[in-house]
């Protein structure tokens, strides 16, 4: 019988502990290890219609890119979404695992299956400071619109944010969700373009006083995939567990 502690094992196995990042929390934040597990959630996060259709599934355990728990809790009540989340967990007996940004980091995790999708070549990682965050690849050179335009089928975006930095696109730089502090990696690594998610304004100009295109596609749209990478990894491994990504789940932002 597949435990929870099997499940983590393996999680840990393609995103190595190792690569978490100081700050971050991550692995089983909910749960025990001994628990049998037959039906696993994924989704990007734990929030609470994820945990509730956690339990109307039946499943054990969930599997999510964001943590459960990120910042202290000084209670667990049913007066905030984390805790009533937690609580939904605990009385229907279901574990919590995360990957983040040790998932970012880890070879064929986030920022590899984003350039895989954006069409890139000769894929590469961008190593600074210790950290292995960011992905480039070469594109067939193209004006910055026609790459726009990809961006946003590939990564199903209701919208974009960007600013043209004055050069067509031919090396781009990936990182997804929050990595627009990222930028001068980019830029150092010889990158023309660099897609992301949750760009501040003065990071837009930063890029275009470097003459880097910078492309927002949203946090949701630039890690999503994910979930689908981690479904095919974990059911090859537990062919005796029933793995689906989240129906509930989707990004809240709009544009009108």
């Amino acid at each position: 019988m597949t435990t929870v502690n099997d499940i983590l094992e393996f999680m840990e196995a393609i995103a190595p502990m190792a690569l978490k990042m100081p700050w971050d929390n991550a692995g089983l934040l909910c749960g025990s290890r001994t628990t049998p597990v037959t039906k696993i959630l994924v989704a990007l996060d734990p929030f609470e219609h994820v945990c509730d259709e956690a339990a109307d599934w039946g499943a054990q355990l969930i599997v999510t890119h964001h943590p459960l728990i990120f910042d202290p809790q000084r209670a667990i009540t049913d007066n905030n979404p984390v805790g009533r989340s937690i609580l939904t967990l605990c009385r229907n007996g279901i574990s919590a695992i995360n990957a983040h940004t040790n998932l970012d980091q880890a070879e064929g995790g986030i920022n590899d299956i984003f350039a895989q999708i954006l069409g890139l070549n000769n894929i590469e990682t961008i190593c600074e400071n210790d950290m292995q965050l960011l992905r480039c690849g070469e594109i067939k050179e193209q004006p910055l619109d026609s790459f726009l335009a990809t961006v946003k089928e590939k990564l199903h975006c209701e919208g974009l944010r960007y600013c043209d930095g004055g050069k067509p696109v031919r090396k781009v730089a990936v990182g997804g969700g929050s990595c627009g502090g990222e930028l001068y990696q980019a830029v150092r690594a010889g990158c023309d373009t660099f897609v992301t998610a949750d760009v501040k304004y003065n990071q837009f100009w930063d890029a275009k006083d470097a003459g880097l295109n910078i492309i927002d596609a949203g946090h949701f749209c630039t890690e999503n995939p994910v979930c689908a990478y981690l479904v095919e990894k974990i059911r090859a491994a537990f062919p005796d567990v029933e793995v689906k990504i989240s129906e509930t789940h989707a990004d809240c932002i709009k544009y009108y």
